[in-house]
């Protein structure tokens, strides 16, 4: 399996189809780009999670630009919706059963409802968490015991970035499930809660942009982080050709 190293990160840069679903021992899926790198910065908890990801994987096309101009190397684009997609026609394949955790009931009863019409041989579990900064463990123990009483083979966690990697992080080992999967406004685009970005604007390496205009606050509230990517990606180019 191919891993690059950017920025201090190990990145997953192979196809998805590399990555086994077998085994007792629970692996984790993240992603990353240069919002989520900025905000690693300012969170060590979270800065952690990332690290320890079993796969780490390219989100933000552009966080590539780190392993590019610093290594000549390019990285493997695998963003939140392909991550969901592959996963879930390979359990299609496999009759196997995934878990969604995260998000409203109600986004949950749509995502269940358009997987079993497009995913007939999927068991599909949901649990919607309550809507808080930080779980309590009374908290996290509803939610371990419903994804444990279910015996998915895939878990997905839509809970938003970073509080589904941290929440991941810390109870991975109190999961029994073979892999972990957080792909955050997945679940609002896959319960048709927002118009879902078409394959051809994450080829272009314009998802991000669609996703602005979608929701431009959200443009605003991460271009501090943004800017620290870029800031770190400079000074990284200038240590270098000293």
């Amino acid at each position: 399996m191919n891993f690059i190293y950017s920025l201090g990160f190990k990145v997953y840069s192979d196809a998805l189809s590399k990555i086994a679903i077998e085994g007792n021992s629970c692996r984790v899926i993240n992603t990353i780009s240069p919002n989520s790198y900025g905000i690693s910065t300012k969170d060590s908890l979270f800065r952690a999670a990332l690290k320890s990801s079993d796969y780490l994987v390219l989100d933000g096309a552009y966080f590539a630009l780190a392993s590019i101009l610093l290594q000549g190397k390019n990285i493997h684009k695998n963003p939140g919706p392909i991550v969901f997609y592959h996963f879930m026609d390979r359990m299609n394949q496999a009759h196997g059963r995934v878990f969604f955790l995260g998000a409203s009931q109600p986004t949950l009863g749509k995502m269940k409802m358009r997987a079993s019409r497009e995913y007939k041989n999927i068991l599909v579990g949901i649990y919607s968490p309550p809507f808080k900064t930080e779980f309590s463990e009374e908290d996290s123990i509803k939610m371990i015991e419903s994804v444990n009483s279910f015996n998915p083979d895939i878990l997905f966690i839509g809970m938003t970035c970073p509080k589904q990697e941290k929440w991941a992080y810390l109870n991975k080992r109190r999961i029994n499930t073979k892999l972990i999967c957080s792909i955050g406004a997945v679940f609002d685009w896959y319960a048709g809660n927002y118009r879902e970005i078409k394959s051809i604007w994450w080829k272009l390496r314009l998802g991000w942009l669609v996703r602005a205009i979608q929701r431009p606050e959200l443009l605003r509230r991460n271009i501090p982080y943004y800017l620290i990517f870029l800031k770190d990606l400079l000074r990284a180019l200038f240590y270098k050709k000293l």
